[in-house]
């Protein structure tokens, strides 16, 4: 019997030592608490590392990270800066108010999403680096600046659709969310009608990182083309956009099942790719995607 009681509360132990391990309580994001970036001199972009995490819980409701390539949702964004100014976010980067980043619960960091507020038709891409928002079921926090570019920071919440677009390289200093941002910006002014001349429905390049460096004409991007089902659907759509470019087709697990993920590159320069987009959107892929060539790996 004695033996039989050792063994229980080893096994107990172990068990509460193993769901210590594989959950997390309270949320990946120090918050006021985490640490301050030592230093007057102006943030370093991009940084940190790439985590998905552990599932972990907040206010009794459990969050589970994942990769989810074809995550879209719809729902309330909201936006976070002065007291987060300067501290570490979730994936070791440093929170920047004035640079267009957001939180998310979930998401892979540092990841790029499309963000568009509902309510004006405004969109602009992000990078996701931190986690949140835990208040009710807003599906996005914002920076301060990616709100007011968005145009809802004085309201404090809108209406929004996020699309994740792919993984963030580490070292994307801002050139390469402005170079994307800029050929968003090409599309939207083709497609559009404008507030006015004055006021694009996107912030342009220069409003995402003050000014576009050279790099971003010699980086490699890709177009993540589409998501099919069957490979036979992937085949043929590679035959009609084999002229533009390189193209891979590759397998992609997702939460409903494998998937076939087609994606063109790597293309040289945001020029090339941008005209590359615009080829491959004129063939009927509306929802193609230009993000860096290492984010599609």
């Amino acid at each position: 019997m004695r033996i039989l009681g050792w063994l229980s509360s080893l096994l107990l132990a172990c068990c509460i030592a193993f769901l210590t391990y594989t959950f997390e309580k309270g949320p990946p994001r120090g918050g006021t608490g985490s640490p301050i970036y030592p230093g007057d001199g102006p943030l370093p972009r991009g940084g940190g590392r790439y985590v998905v995490g552990l599932p972990y819980e907040v206010g009794g409701r459990w969050y589970m990270p994942a990769e989810q390539p074809q995550y879209e949702e719809t729902g309330i964004a909201s936006w976070y800066g002065p007291q987060f100014q300067r501290r570490q976010t979730a994936n070791g980067e440093w929170f920047d108010m004035d640079y267009v980043t957001a939180a998310h619960t979930t998401l892979p960091l540092p990841s790029y999403v499309r963000v568009t507020n509902i309510e004006n038709g405004r969109t602009l891409i992000v990078r996701v680096n931190d986690r949140g928002p835990f208040v009710g079921d807003r599906i996005i926090d914002l920076s301060r600046k990616a709100a007011d570019i968005l145009r809802m920071k004085n309201k404090g919440t809108a209406r929004v659709r996020v699309q994740y677009l792919g993984r963030a390289p580490l070292d994307d200093d801002g050139t390469d969310l402005a170079a994307m941002n800029g050929a968003a910006s090409k599309r939207l002014f083709a497609t559009q009608t404008l507030e006015s001349a004055q006021r694009p429905l996107l912030a342009d390049a220069s409003l995402v990182t003050g000014s576009v460096s050279k790099s971003s004409e010699t980086r490699e991007f890709g177009i993540q083309v589409a998501y099919f089902g069957n490979a036979e659907n992937a085949d043929r759509t590679r035959a009609k956009l084999t002229d533009i470019g390189p193209i891979e087709i590759s397998p992609a697990a997702t939460a409903s099942g494998s998937l076939f993920r087609l994606r063109i590159g790597p293309l040289s320069g945001a020029e090339q790719a941008q005209a590359a987009l615009d080829r491959v959107i004129s063939a009927g892929y509306g929802d193609a995607r230009l993000v860096p060539w290492e984010s599609t790996l």
